[in-house]
């Protein structure tokens, strides 16, 4: 017969049990999450690399068209010297009736503008219209949409460096519903081939330039936009800080791309 000490001393013993079985169960619940998380993390960070990869392909093998056809208007995103010139350029030759020059600095006049790209001072004082007011590329397709929609244009040359001809056409688009953009990559040094990987600042370029890209493509779904402290939804993001460039051109642009 079990006395009342056996009976205590089996009973006080089973809570015990249970909890150490209960222990590795826990365990392999918690290996498994971890094991499904860090498959999806390898799943997204390969799906980046691919992306990447097919971005730089894309971006590197831009070349700028020697002979582009007529457009009603020509818009040039600033950030770099090269971009305003052949925006002149394709003004000067016809290839388009009127030019928005897109981020341009609030301090600038149209006099030292008009200095610092050289040319026509008389075309220059009939067919370039100036905007101080976007800040980023977001804010270059906000104003040049008001533009467009003011002159009725239907038809755009979008010029802008290579690198950034993707995200530009992205925003661009998504506002200007009524006209044909038509892409002018300006193209400052030749990464076809895969030259991008053996060139460390155009391989830094291009991987930030994609991250912008793909945040650029997130806002498709949810409204982000970039601001001076990281991200931040659409309708309560801050305005970015102003960039300048060297010399004269430094006075005459401003935005970062």
């Amino acid at each position: 017969m079990m006395d009342a000490r056996d009976s205590t001393g089996t009973a006080g013993r089973m809570p015990a049990a249970l909890t150490r079985g209960a222990a590795p169960a826990r365990s392999g619940r918690l290996r498994f999450a971890l094991r499904i998380c860090g498959f999806f993390v390898l799943a997204l960070l390969a799906l980046f690399a691919g992306g990447f990869g097919w971005f730089a392909d894309k971006v590197s093998n831009m070349t700028t068209p020697a002979n582009p056809a007529k457009a009603d208007a020509i818009i040039v995103l600033t950030g770099g010297q090269s971009r305003l010139d052949a925006a002149m350029d394709l003004l000067a030759s016809g290839k388009g009736e009127r030019l928005l020059i897109s981020g341009v600095h609030p301090s600038a006049s149209r006099r030292q503008l008009q200095v610092a790209l050289g040319g026509d001072k008389q075309l220059f004082s009939c067919c370039v219209d100036i905007d101080r007011a976007a800040l980023d590329t977001i804010g270059n397709a906000e104003e040049s949409a008001k533009w467009v929609e003011s002159h009725a244009y239907g038809s755009i040359i979008l010029v802008t460096n290579n690198y950034h001809m993707p995200r530009s056409l992205l925003e661009m688009s998504r506002l200007l519903h009524g006209a044909r953009l038509e892409p002018y990559p300006v193209v400052n040094t030749n990464l076809g081939n895969g030259n991008w990987l053996t060139k460390p600042e155009a391989l830094r370029v291009l991987l930030t330039e994609y991250s912008k890209y793909v945040l650029a493509l997130a806002r498709g779904v949810v409204p982000l936009r970039p601001t001076a402290e990281g991200v931040a939804l659409a309708e309560a993001s801050a305005a970015l800080p102003s960039s300048s460039y060297g010399g004269a051109r430094s006075e005459a642009t401003r935005r970062r791309p």
